[in-house]
């Protein structure tokens, strides 16, 4: 059977530096661990499901556990927070006792379980949506500490998806309703059948698939034909059920694909990648515009957290799949200036919506309708947000056939254990993100031979790499740079990528404005670096375009603050997107820029980065 060209290594460990760690010491401190205990309604609506008058619930409300033990337990890959897993713990005991004898873990009344309904709802309730987070976030942290709890009460959902679907004719689970929801299920149990090898849970998974193609009576589609669609070529945005919600049961592919060698979900899962990297994915790097596909990545609607947290996700797999490096940049894309961009510094909120201009709100404003008593914070986006920090821990450090592979530059130490049994720490001295200098300790107890792959991402067009001084052959954008040698403790890489701006040209609403990049950066106006305003910003000239990094000695410092000279001779101050309307103040990533050409998208250069003319 087929296997990830690249994989999580094993028993590694990740000791971020710098502003990165500052988020996730906040996102720990000031939300994960606090989040159960501020918003008891998290698992009290699971607790008096039964109980009358019935909780006023939104029909998605039974996905808010599951997700926050998801974001959480990848947090604490990266954190080794004691105290965090412990609080986990605590959770995850509490969790499982409140799963009915049957399995049934959501918050609907008796006679309500997985049937689409609620009697206080006339919409269709999200229920086996909600079942398919708790199993995620179950079987992550059964991954990570071995609880067996855990896995039981995963499997007892599964056993309960079996009982009542397995074989059915009706109803069928597509036919509960909010199908690009509730068929999320098949991602779960195929995960759950390469724990547990019980061959209903696959048999399961593969029924759903043909679910995927459902019809109603009069021949519309029930689902969103995830399969057939994308063999067929079509862009995601012409799906049935474009919505970002599909990208849950789309991930079920690539695991079938792990399970049954079928090329089909393969290629059906690579299509639906590249097509919202060409269409959807926005020069921020994120995904979605009113919650759903458009084909348009200049589209002006909502840029909602959880369409991206699911779209990094789906490059996760990516980028595990196929190990092309173009999707770990994807990653990077999204990570620097989207995850960064949707949480405050101090990790206490998230946001709903971040646009690639406006204004930066938490979501309890934004989707305040969510709020209910014993659970004012939360939202589907509240949840949800610290996994795009958490899902670092994905992609990394990872590891081939060949040896190691380095995606992550920053300040921080990494370590793995190779097969040899032996440990190797990557210690890397820089400022990465700010400049493009990279100094890479490569520290073993005894000499020994390994491959050390390096990530060359595709807009550093000129990169220099150098060990012990001696510098290396075959650099390349867009690839790995492959080291082999035998390593010792005094061995030094140094990595010297292309800072040169580079420009994405604007199309559609965006005509005329273009994005300026420094690596893997999002330049942003923000006005509280400025003393103009949003209407009156300077036109810049990519021919000439030159700065320098500015300091900054006011409240709410940026991650970097780049000075420019404008067309017109004033000074424009430019922050990364992340740190962009931290203060509420308004921002713009699309700005006037002459002296530089369209570049059409390609597989090589997703971006459409270009240089001036």
């Amino acid at each position: 059977m087929p296997y990830p060209l690249l994989h999580r290594s094993t028993g590694a460990r990740v000791a971020f530096q710098g502003y990165l760690a500052d988020y996730l010491r906040g996102v720990s401190e000031q939300w994960l661990k606090i989040a159960p205990d501020a918003n008891p309604a998290m698992l009290e609506m699971f607790a008096d499901r039964n109980r009358h008058p019935l909780r006023d619930l939104v029909p998605w409300a039974g996905e808010f556990a599951g997700k926050y033990l998801t974001a959480a337990t990848q947090v604490l890959r990266l954190t080794h927070d004691e105290a965090l897993r412990a609080r986990l713990a605590e959770f995850v005991n509490q969790l499982t006792a409140l799963q009915a004898e049957d399995g049934y873990l959501g918050p609907w009344p008796h006679g309500y379980e997985l049937s689409g309904r609620a009697p206080q709802l006339q919409h269709p309730t999200w229920d086996a949506w909600g079942h398919y987070h708790n199993m995620l976030g179950l079987l992550l942290w059964h991954e990570e500490t071995g609880d067996e709890k855990a896995l039981d009460g995963a499997r007892r959902i599964g056993d309960l998806f079996c009982a009542r679907f397995l074989g059915a004719t009706r109803p069928r689970l597509v036919d509960t309703g909010a199908t690009e929801m509730n068929l999320a299920p098949v991602h779960a149990l195929a995960l759950l059948y390469k724990v547990t090898g019980a061959g209903r849970y696959l048999d399961l998974a593969l029924q759903l698939v043909g679910e995927f193609a459902a019809e109603d009576e009069a021949g519309q589609p029930l689902a969103g034909d995830y399969l057939r669609a994308a063999l067929a070529r079509r862009e995601f945005f012409e799906t049935p059920k474009p919505r970002w919600e599909s990208l849950h049961p789309i991930l079920g592919l690539v695991e079938l694909y792990y399970l049954t060698g079928e090329e089909r979900y393969r290629q059906a899962f690579e299509h639906w990648w590249w097509s919202i990297v060409k269409l959807d994915r926005h020069n921020n790097g994120g995904f979605s515009s009113g919650e759903q596909a458009q084909g348009n990545p200049y589209h002006q609607g909502a840029i909602e957290t959880c369409c991206t947290i699911a779209w990094i996700a789906l490059s996760v797999e990516m980028l595990r799949l196929t190990g092309d490096p173009v999707v770990a940049d994807e990653l990077e894309l999204s990570t620097l200036n989207s995850v960064v961009g949707l949480h405050s510094a101090t990790g206490r909120w998230a946001t709903y919506n971040t646009p690639m201009d406006g204004v930066r709100k938490a979501s309890a404003h934004d989707i305040v309708f969510q709020a209910r008593a014993g659970s004012p914070e939360l939202n589907c986006c509240s949840v949800n947000a610290a996994r795009g920090f958490g899902m670092i821990s994905d992609w990394a450090l990872m590891h081939d056939d060949e040896g190691l592979v380095l995606n992550w530059y920053g300040p921080g130490r990494m370590s793995a254990t190779l097969p040899s049994g032996a440990a190797v720490q990557l210690v890397q001295m820089t400022d990465y993100p700010r400049t493009g200098v990279v100094r890479l300790h490569v520290e073993m107890a005894e000499p020994e031979a390994l491959t050390l792959k390096l990530r060359i991402p595709f807009w550093s067009t000129e990169t220099q790499v150098r060990v012990n001084g001696e510098p290396v052959s075959g650099v390349a954008p867009g690839a790995y740079l492959r080291l082999r040698r035998e390593w010792v403790a005094t061995d030094l890489v140094e990595i010297d990528l292309d800072f040169a701006p580079h420009f994405w040209v604007g199309e559609q609403e965006c005509a005329g404005l273009t994005s300026v990049y420094r690596g893997p950066v999002l330049l942003t106006y923000d006005r509280r670096f400025n003393d103009f305003d949003p209407d009156d910003i300077p036109t810049l000239d990519a021919r000439t375009l030159a700065g320098e990094l500015a300091p900054w000695q006011g409240r709410l410092e940026p991650v970097l603050l780049w000075a420019v000279d404008t067309a017109d001779g004033r000074i424009l101050h430019l922050c990364d997107f992340g740190s962009a309307g931290e203060g509420g103040t308004p921002y713009r990533s699309w700005l006037p820029v002459q002296g530089v050409e369209p570049t059409p998208f390609s597989r090589a250069n997703p971006l459409r980065s270009g240089r001036p003319g």
